[in-house]
């Protein structure tokens, strides 16, 4: 008969392997989740905008695109989809897969969108997953260099004087800058014609060449023509003056009490994209937005670093919508 103490030894030898081996079992178990699941990205990413190249989203977005590549290795590839007031790239968005590997940036626009636009091909709230806010954006309000007016005062003087013959352009029909101005309209209680284009580039433009007069776009696209003397500004649209352009008056100081117009970015993916996945991206892109570094550079073209994360962006996009839509009902506007 084997002795107690051999017995004893024996049975606590064959758990100890047991227990090695089920250790074992699961650190290989590990081993090959970890290599069935490689970290993302794993490939590049495209990332919408659904306006034309040259506008304040667009010189934003390949800010931070540029540094999430250095950052991942992994390139972020800027596709401009642009067309009928952002729809077109933001049902690209809406209907691609969602594998985290195509997000859009949107802005004002898409909270306007959802009351503006009765048919939308999707759903402005539901059909994506917030993934971060990332700056707001005062309008900055300009006009051509033919046109004899310096100051808002004027403007207002002018555009009575020639009700219905003035033209202003808007990046869109419902755009925050289509808005701002007819926010200014019924406050001045002055009359002018709108003229939407695909974007704020293309609607700067014409103001630069005399066709339309005034155009109240977001200060990332205005301010490097206004420094070059090819347009020229009024006011700045939020409730007070920009670090970007600290010698233009607001349009509160320049007479009008009461007027602010301010527009916002962020990103989103399709939605059921992995909240993993929406986590990665809205803590690298948070992160890159409170940094010093991009702050400044964010600031010099005038957008105001303005970070949230996927809850409370989604309750910001919902609460926009909800605001917009009366102002929207408000002025009786209809798409073009």
């Amino acid at each position: 008969m084997e002795a107690p103490g051999k017995w004893l030894f024996a049975q606590m030898f064959r758990m100890c392997k047991a227990v090695a081996l089920a250790i074992a079992l699961l650190t290989g178990l590990g081993s090959c989740i970890a290599a069935a699941e490689p970290a993302y990205p794993t490939r590049p990413i495209r990332l919408i905008i659904p306006y034309p190249a040259g506008g304040p989203r667009d010189i934003q977005a390949r800010l931070l695109g540029s540094r999430l590549t250095e950052i991942w290795g992994r390139s972020v590839i800027v596709d401009n989809r642009a067309g009928a007031s952002g729809i077109v790239g933001t049902d690209l968005a809406a209907k691609a897969a969602p594998d985290g590997y195509t997000i859009l940036m949107i802005g004002g626009g898409h909270a306007v969108n959802a009351t503006l636009q009765p048919k939308l091909p999707y759903d402005s709230v539901r059909d994506f997953a917030p993934i971060a806010r990332t700056s707001a954006a005062p309008g900055l309000m300009v006009v051509g260099l033919s046109l004899p007016v310096k100051s808002v005062a004027e403007l207002t003087e002018y555009l009575r004087s020639r009700p219905g013959k003035v033209f202003y352009s808007s990046a869109g029909t419902g755009t925050p800058s289509h808005l701002a101005m007819e926010l200014f309209k019924i406050m001045t209680r002055t009359e002018a014609v709108h003229v939407p284009y695909k974007g704020a580039a293309p609607a700067l433009t014409d103001v630069m060449s005399g066709q339309v007069q005034i155009s109240i776009p977001t200060i990332p696209g205005a301010l490097p023509l206004t420094r070059a003397g090819k347009l020229r500004a009024l006011a700045v649209t939020g409730a007070k003056r920009s670090t970007a352009a600290p010698d233009v008056p607001t349009v509160i100081e320049a007479g009008l009490p009461g007027y602010t117009s301010t527009n916002w970015y962020g990103f989103v993916a399709p939605a059921k994209t992995p909240t993993t996945i929406i986590d990665v991206l809205s803590e690298q892109i948070t992160r890159m937005v409170s940094s010093p570094e991009m702050r400044e550079k964010m600031q010099d073209i005038g957008l105001d670093p303005d970070p949230a994360g996927p809850a409370q962006f989604g309750e910001f996009i919902r609460t926009e919508i909800v605001k917009w839509s009366k102002v929207v009902k408000a002025v009786g506007l209809k798409p073009e």
